[in-house]
C-alpha cells in the first residue's frame, strides 16, 4: 500500500521510529583516510535460500569436490575454474569475485523467512519491534563510511501476486526495537532520492512541513519535563536531520542531475503493469545513481522474497510464479521449480553484474568507483526454502581497494558446530573490523558451538588483509 510521504514522515518523526530517518554527516566526510574517496556497501538480499551445491564449482579436482561435499575447508583460486550456469554473467568479474561458503545463520531466524535478523544476528520473532535487538549490520557500515541519507533501503515485496508500493516498513534496523522505512517500488525512490532536481516544489514543500513540526514539538519539549521531554526532543533531532539533510542533497543538485536514471512510463504510479525483471533494473539504476551521486554509501536491496510476484520471466512470461511454491517443487507451464529458481537466479545475477560494470565506468582517483565497492549476495534464510540455518552462502563481489583477502577465490569453512566453524557473527564482525569498527564481537553466539566450547568470537582472521 502507498504512504503519502507527508503522513509517512510525520508519524515516522512523532512516533517510535523517529530515529528511522536520521541522516548521515556531509559526503564530504565520508572519504577513507588512504584514498580520499567513500567507501561502499551493496546488500543484495534474496529468498528461498541458497543452496550450497548450486554455488558449487562444476570443475572442482575429485580432491576438491571430496572436500566441498564432505564440507571441509577448502579455498582455490576461481581462476583455474568455471563458474555455476547462473553465475557465468560475472566471468568478466571473476578476478572481483569470491564464493564464501561455509557460514551458518541459526542464531537468526530460519525457514521462510529471516526479516530483521540474518543482518543483525539476533532471534527476531514474527517481524516483531521488541524482537529487534541491535543495529542491522548495514547500518553499522553506514556509520563508517557517511553519507547524506545515510542508508538506502529498496525492496520487491509483495503478497503473491501485486507489488508492495510507496514508502514502508523495512527490513533493516537502525538500532534496537526500531524499524527501518523502504522504497517499494522505482518510482517512489526515484522520486525520494532525486527530489531535488526530479521535483524541486517537492523539497520546497517537505522543508516547509519540516519547519512547522520542529516548531510545534520544540514547544511541546518547553511544556514537558522528564522522559516525555525527552520523547520529545530526540522527535526534534530527527525532524532537524532531515532539514539537514535535505540542505546537503539540494547543494548536490548539480551531480544528481548529470546521472539522473531514466525511468521507463511503464513504472508510474507504482508501476503495477510493470514485470519482475523491468522492475529489478529500474532498482539497480536507482540503486547505482543513488551510489554515483553520493547520496548514500550503503544500499540494502531486498531483490526478492517468498511474496514477491514473480511476472514476465522469460520462458514463462504468462506467469505469476510463486517464489513459495517454488520452494515446493512447483514448477509452471511445464517448466521444473528447479530449472525456473535458476532462471530466477541468473536474472538476480545479471543486476550484480549490471552493478560492478556501473561502477567500474566511473572514474574515481586512479581507478574507479568499484575499486572501493563491496557488493553482497545472500540468502535472508539460509540454505534452503525450510532451512534449518547451517550454511548460508554468500557471493561477494569487491575493487582493487577491497580490505579482505578473499577476491578471486572460492572459500569453503569448517561446517557448523565444528573446530573452525564461523558464523555470520563473525563474517560482519571482520566487515566491521576490516573497515574501522574494533568491535571484538557483532552478534549473538551460536548456542551449539557454545555447548560445545569453540571459540566463535570475532573476526575471520584468514580473511584479513
Amino acid at each position: 500500500m502507498a504512504t503519502n510521504r507527508r503522513t509517512f514522515m510525520t508519524s515516522a518523526s512523532l512516533g517510535v521510529g523517529g530515529a528511522t530517518l536520521s541522516c548521515g554527516r556531509p559526503v564530504a566526510l565520508a572519504a577513507n583516510a588512504k584514498s580520499g574517496y567513500p567507501r561502499r556497501f551493496v546488500f543484495i538480499r534474496k529468498s528461498n535460500g541458497v543452496r550450497p551445491d548450486e554455488v558449487s564449482l562444476p570443475t572442482f579436482t575429485d580432491i576438491e569436490r571430496k572436500r566441498d561435499k564432505d564440507k571441509d575447508a577448502l579455498r582455490v583460486d576461481l581462476a583455474n575454474h568455471e563458474l555455476p550456469g547462473w553465475m557465468q554473467c560475472l566471468e568478466s568479474h571473476k578476478s572481483d569475485l569470491a564464493i564464501l561458503q561455509g557460514l551458518s545463520c541459526k542464531m537468526s531466524e530460519n525457514g521462510h523467512w529471516s526479516y530483521s535478523s540474518v543482518m543483525g544476528a539476533f532471534k527476531s520473532g514474527r517481524n516483531s519491534l521488541s524482537g529487534i535487538k541491535r543495529a542491522t549490520i548495514d547500518f553499522e557500515m553506514a556509520k563508517l563510511t557517511p553519507s547524506p541519507f545515510g542508508h538506502v533501503e529498496l525492496s520487491l515485496t509483495g503478497n503473491y501476486s501485486t507489488f508492495r508500493t510507496g514508502i514502508v516498513p523495512g527490513y533493516s534496523a537502525p538500532g534496537p526495537h526500531q524499524r527501518n522505512y523502504c522504497y517499494a517500488d522505482p518510482h517512489t525512490a526515484y522520486n525520494e532520492l532525486f527530489k531535488s532536481v526530479a521535483n524541486p516544489d517537492a523539497v520546497a514543500s517537505d522543508n516547509a512541513m519540516l519547519k512547522f513540526l520542529q516548531e510545534e514539538e520544540s514547544y511541546k519539549a518547553r511544556m514537558l519535563g522528564g522522559y516525555e521531554k525527552l520523547k520529545i526532543s530526540n522527535h526534534v533531532g530527527s525532524i532537524e536531520a532531515i532539514q539537514a539533510r535535505n540542505l546537503e542533497v539540494e547543494k548536490m543538485s548539480g551531480a544528481i542531475a548529470e546521472h539522473l536514471p531514466e525511468l521507463d512510463p511503464v513504472h508510474q504510479a507504482g508501476g503495477l503493469n510493470a514485470t519482475t525483471p523491468e522492475k529489478q533494473k529500474a532498482m539497480t539504476d536507482i540503486l547505482v545513481a543513488a551510489l554515483v551521486t553520493g547520496l548514500t554509501n550503503v544500499v540494502t536491496y531486498t531483490i526478492d522474497e517468498l511474496s514477491t510476484p514473480i511476472k514476465g520471466l522469460q520462458g514463462n512470461e504468462g506467469d505469476h510464479i510463486s517464489l513459495h511454491e517454488l520452494g515446493h517443487n512447483g514448477g509452471y507451464s511445464g517448466v521444473s521449480a528447479n530449472d525456473i529458481r535458476e532462471k530466477v537466479r541468473v536474472g538476480h545475477m545479471e543486476q550484480v553484474a549490471t552493478i560492478v560494470d556501473r561502477l567500474k565506468a566511473v572514474p574515481e582517483g586512479g581507478g574507479t568507483m568499484f575499486d572501493n565497492t563491496v557488493v553482497m549476495y545472500f540468502p535472508e534464510n539460509g540454505e534452503g526454502h525450510h532451512s534449518h540455518g547451517t550454511e548460508a552462502p554468500f557471493v561477494v563481489l569487491a575493487g582493487d581497494n577491497c580490505k579482505l583477502d578473499m577476491v578471486g577465490q572460492y572459500i569453503r569453512l569448517p561446517f557448523h558446530a565444528t573446530e573452525g566453524h564461523k558464523t555470520i557473527g563473525n563474517w560482519y564482525t571482520t566487515l566491521l573490523n576490516a573497515y574501522g569498527n574494533p568491535i571484538p564481537h557483532y552478534g549473538d553466539f551460536d548456542l551449539e558451538m557454545s555447548r560445545k566450547k569453540y571459540d566463535q568470537a570475532g573476526a575471520i582472521m584468514d580473511l584479513m588483509s
